[in-house]
């Protein structure tokens, strides 16, 4: 299922082929950074707007995902969550990650820092990684409409290159804290086992 507008993007295209190994995603090239900056510039002015539309469709297309955010797990209305306050909220979060994302692709240090820590963040939320990836496939419809005549299909491959490298990175932090959190809980005497084996 892609894009109503487009057709081009399909959701599966936004996950990694490979399982979603972060060292397997590529940085968008200095063109598509290019491209994602300027294109930004017109995006910002209808934050909130996106915002809410990505998540709306987010739980048009996926359903099973409001189960991640407890505030609408039981909403069933859909059009009544376009007004919601608490979903404008969160729609305005993560495009501000997507902002800082955009002003850091020339900076990957900091860049891998911030998703990094977005997903270990969202393991304490209980947002698996699976999820992520519609995030990048819900955006790119969102914007579609504001930028018009700009969109093009380099334009989609620079923001979906951009979005499969910061999922891979969430994914990546994810997949750390659940096993720094695992070595927590683990006993006194498993620790000392693990501790003395290296």
């Amino acid at each position: 299922m892609g894009c109503a507008i487009s057709g081009l993007a399909t959701k599966t295209e936004f996950s990694q082929k490979d399982g979603g190994d972060a060292a397997a995603a590529a940085r968008p090239s200095e063109e598509q950074v290019q491209m994602i900056k300027d294109s930004w510039k017109v995006i910002r002015d209808d934050i909130a707007k996106v915002g809410i539309i990505m998540f709306v469709r987010l739980f048009e297309t996926h359903p099973e995902c409001k189960d991640v955010f407890f505030l609408f797990r039981d909403v069933q209305d859909l059009e009544r969550l376009r007004t919601n306050r608490e979903l404008r909220a969160h729609g305005l979060r993560v495009m501000s990650f997507i902002e800082k994302s955009v002003a850091r692709l020339d900076q990957p240090e900091r860049l891998e820092a911030l998703a990094m820590e977005l997903g270990k963040s969202h393991y304490h939320y209980n947002a698996p990684p699976k999820y992520y990836s519609y995030v990048g496939a819900e955006f790119t419809c969102a914007v579609q409409p504001i930028l018009k005549e700009r969109w093009t299909t380099e334009m989609e491959e620079a923001w979906k290159t951009m979005f499969q490298y910061v999922t891979s990175l969430m994914k990546q932090g994810y997949q750390e804290e659940s096993a720094r959190q695992r070595d927590l809980v683990a006993s006194p005497k498993d620790r000392l086992d693990k501790n003395t084996a290296l």
